[in-house]
Parts: C-alpha cells; sequence; structure tokens
C-alpha cells in the first residue's frame, strides 16, 4: 500500500556526508550525534549507518536514548550527556555507554550507581554556552572530586568537552573566548593528574570551519544529516540534505476568485484556481506558522501552501496547473529539482530547519534508499 506521507531518507548521501565531515577534521575522531531519534531520520537505522561509515563515536542526549541504541545491538563507542537526578546510570553503566559528569554531584550519582563495574566517565565543563557543564568552582569541585575518585580506581575519566555557542556565526568573539577557556580548563585537569584521552569542543559549524578547535574529537550533528548549522554560514563542504517529504493529493478541486480557505479564512482566492488537499498537519509536526509562507513542490514548481495548516492537513494552491487525487506532492527535499528545504520551512516558520525535521512524527512513515546489507 502506498503511504500518504513518506520520509525518504538517502542513506548514501548520509555516508557521503559524513565522509565529506571527516575530510574536514582529518586527525580528530568523528562522533555522529544521533539524538532525538537522530534528528527526526530515525535513531537505530542513521546510527547503524553511521557505524557502517566508520564512525568512531555515536553521541545522544539521554541515557534512555543511549540504551535504546543498544537494544538494537548496539555496541560502539557511545556517549550520553543530559540526565537529571534518578537518571539510570547504573544501566548505562552496565550497558557499557560512557556518561557525562556535569557537576561534583552528579559525579557522586554516578559512582554511587556503578555498583557491577567501574563507569567510564567523561567530564563537562561550561565555556560560555551556560547550559550544562561545570563552570568556574563547580569546574574545580568536580576536577578535584574526578581526581580523587580516579586515584581510588573507581572511575576512568576517558573524556573532557565543551559545546560552542556561536559557532555558525563564525566571526563571533565568543568561538575565541570558548576555546580558550576550554584548553585552560583541560589544563587545569592536567594538573590534577587526570589526562583525557578525548579533547572534544567542536559542533557541526567549527568542525566545518574552525580547525583549531577540531582537537581529539569532533562531534557532528545537524550536517551529517545535509542541512547548514546556520543559513547564512558558507563553507567548500558539499553537503546534501537526506530526507525528503512527500505527500499525495487526497483531494483536488477547482474554486472559483474570492474562495476562503482553511480555518479563520486567513487567505481568499483572487482568481480562478485549483486547490489540493495534503494529508498532512501540525500532528506530523508541520509548523503552524509556516501557514500562507511555506511552498511544497508539485509538477516540477513551487506552489504556495494557503491557509492555516490543520492537525491533519494543509492546502496549497496549484492555479492552473493539472493535477489528480493521488499526486506526489514534495513538502520538502535536498532541492535539487527545484523543490523547497526544510531550511526554506524554517525560514517561513520563522525558526530553523534543525526544528523543521527533528519535530516530524505521527502518521509519517520512513522508507530508506541505498541501505547497505
Amino acid at each position: 500500500m502506498t503511504p500518504q506521507v513518506e520520509a525518504r531518507i538517502d542513506l548514501e548521501a548520509f555516508r557521503a556526508n559524513l565522509a565529506a565531515l571527516r575530510e574536514c577534521a582529518p586527525q580528530s575522531a568523528l562522533m555522529t550525534v544521533v539524538k532525538a531519534d537522530a534528528y527526526g531520520h530515525g535513531a537505530a537505522r542513521m546510527a547503524r549507518a553511521a557505524r557502517q561509515s566508520g564512525s568512531d563515536w555515536l553521541g545522544v542526549a539521554t541515557v534512555a536514548e543511549a540504551l535504546a541504541l543498544r537494544s538494537t545491538g548496539d555496541t560502539g563507542n557511545l556517549l550520553c550527556w543530559l540526565a537529571a537526578p534518578g537518571a539510570d546510570f547504573a544501566a548505562a553503566v552496565d550497558a557499557g555507554v560512557e556518561v557525562t559528569a556535569s557537576s561534583a554531584a552528579q559525579l557522586g550519582e554516578i559512582l554511587a550507581a556503578a555498583t557491577s563495574q567501574r563507569p567510564k566517565v567523561q567530564l563537562k565543563v561550561d565555556t560560555g554556552l551556560s547550559r550544562n557543564g561545570a563552570f568556574g568552582e563547580q569546574w574545580t569541585e568536580l576536577v578535584a572530586a574526578a581526581a580523587a575518585a580516579q586515584r581510588a580506581g573507581t572511575v576512568e575519566v576517558t573524556g573532557v568537552w565543551s559545546h560552542f555557542a556561536c559557532a555558525d556565526q563564525v566571526e563571533h568573539p565568543a568561538n575565541d573566548a570558548q576555546e580558550a577557556a576550554f584548553l585552560q580548563a583541560v589544563e587545569e585537569l592536567r594538573a590534577a593528574g587526570i589526562e583525557p584521552a578525548l579533547r572534544h569542543l567542536s559542533n557541526s559549524a567549527a568542525t566545518l570551519t574552525r580547525p583549531s578547535a577540531h582537537l581529539d574529537l569532533v562531534r557532528v550533528g545537524i550536517a551529517a544529516y545535509g542541512i547548514r548549522p546556520d543559513p547564512q554560514m558558507t563553507y567548500p563542504t558539499a553537503l546534501t540534505p537526506v530526507m525528503t517529504l512527500r505527500g499525495r493529493l487526497a483531494a483536488v478541486k477547482r474554486v472559483p476568485a474570492g474562495t476562503s480557505v482553511s480555518y479563520g479564512h486567513t487567505w481568499t482566492t483572487d482568481r480562478e484556481t485549483t486547490l489540493g488537499l495534503v494529508p498532512i498537519g501540525y500532528g506530523e509536526g508541520i509548523l503552524r506558522t509556516a501557514s500562507n509562507r511555506a511552498e511544497l513542490g508539485f509538477g516540477g514548481r513551487r506552489v504556495p501552501q494557503v491557509g492555516v495548516v490543520c492537525m491533519d492537513q494543509l492546502v496549497v494552491d496549484l492555479g492552473d496547473l493539472a493535477a489528480t487525487r493521488g499526486d506526489a506532492v514534495t513538502v520538502f527535499g535536498p532541492g535539487g529539482d527545484g523543490e523547497p528545504t526544510a531550511e526554506d520551512w524554517g525560514i517561513a516558520a520563522g525558526t530553523i530547519a534543525y526544528e523543521v525535521v527533528t519535530r516530524l512524527g505521527g502518521r509519517i512513515e520512513r522508507t530508506y534508499v541505498g541501505e547497505n546489507a
């Protein structure tokens, strides 16, 4: 049965993106980030493709995400980094997942939970993003606690890392400041007797544009899926969007001038035209804020989305194009055939392409092409 709505995931493009990103930092290990269901692309399949492509590490946010990957048979290097008190660190350690300590208190939680084996822990320092990670005296406390635990043989500190706030703005002064703060934090760790095997700071944007920050490992997230970290960024590395989102026309009707469309009648035809109904809406994660601003691909050209995006459906103005129920419509894709991209939808909705792809779910069926055996 042909699906009403389909997200086509091009694994060949994904593998090519990873190869191109590895070339940006050839002396560094590569971590492919598959958090949030691989940015909406499907974590299990993307993780397997990343491993097949030679990714040295996978990265996820939560313990639950890490354990879900382990349940699929994944056994490689895997780091998770976001946990509130009560997280199942014991299960993570038992599954060979490396966990992140962002404070001395959190390190204590990890040590208390890990009773069967010595945990492998990476330390997170806040260098200016002001989210997670230890800062100032908190970092000094974490370093002291980690050094004591390592001397006691109760933990293996395998890495130290941080995260850029403004790497997608290449000339932003915060980038230099954060890199300097990170290197200073590493020196404090070394002075306490810990020589971390992995120092990592670079996200997708820094991997593409900031060689000085590549260090021992780079973490590639959105770029692996072929989406620019920021629409204004330029770089020589060629990346291809991995996801194409398609639907089929559920209804086609010819309407006269003066016909108003969808809830609230926010759009009215100014001529006789053909309207097409696509069975996808905010129930699948389509952004309602893109109403009357987004475009879709149909018949080799772009057509405007009109009226308010509904829970299950949206309407396109097809003008005088020939259209029949069941015809394919592209919500977004790589853009090579003139269709809009996820980035275009992000601009239309006043957000970023990350959100466009990550929020997709509901009744969308994923199809994977180019998969290795």
